[in-house]
């Protein structure tokens, strides 16, 4: 997964301009990602104003399919729904793949519904870029803690029936804290 990482990072938009980054301070170690305004400017200001606020600290994530996404920001360590602001343009015909180690907005089958949870990558996951649909918004990528995603990625899932969903890790994985890191 290294590998992959620093192939991505050689990849990523040659054009961009480095962009705000954030630490997410995880139960299982830590990851900085950092984020593309350039590419997508209003999902990026969604995110962040989370971020800001703080809610997502205890979050967790709540759902992992090994080999494709771990996803979380919207639910408390309760599994309740975390309020969210209105929902974010779909910004996924920005240029940006759902590649290894990209982070990106999940959202419902409405384009523009996003609010506040995301994902990162695992894999490769172009088939969610869209094409002729609209796909999920890239806006940033994982810079450092690649380690950290494959000690999630290990994590055993099952069925949690106060989700009604699958995936759900059988050991929580917390999102304890997240703040932006001072610019360079």
């Amino acid at each position: 997964m290294k590998k992959m990482l620093i192939l991505l990072a050689g990849l990523w938009s040659a054009t961009a301009l480095a962009g705000p980054r954030v630490e997410l301070v995880t139960s299982l170690g830590t990851l900085e990602v950092e984020l593309n305004e350039q590419a997508a400017p209003a999902t990026v200001a969604n995110f962040l104003r989370y971020v800001d606020d703080g809610s997502y600290a205890g979050t967790l994530f709540h759902r992992l399919i090994p080999g494709f996404v771990v996803q979380g920001g919207g639910y408390n360590a309760d599994y309740e729904p975390l309020p969210t602001y209105d929902p974010v343009q779909n910004e996924s015909g920005n240029g940006l793949s759902n590649t290894t180690g990209t982070i990106a907005m999940a959202r419902t089958q409405d384009p523009h519904s996003a609010t506040r949870q995301f994902y990162i990558n695992l894999s490769d996951n172009t088939s969610l870029d869209g094409g002729r649909r609209a796909g999920y918004t890239v806006f940033g990528r994982v810079v450092k803690g690649e380690e950290v995603l494959a000690r999630m990625a290990a994590v055993p899932t099952g069925m949690s029936l106060q989700l009604r969903a699958r995936d759900v890790p059988e050991e929580p994985i917390v999102l304890e804290q997240v703040h932006r890191l001072p610019e360079e």
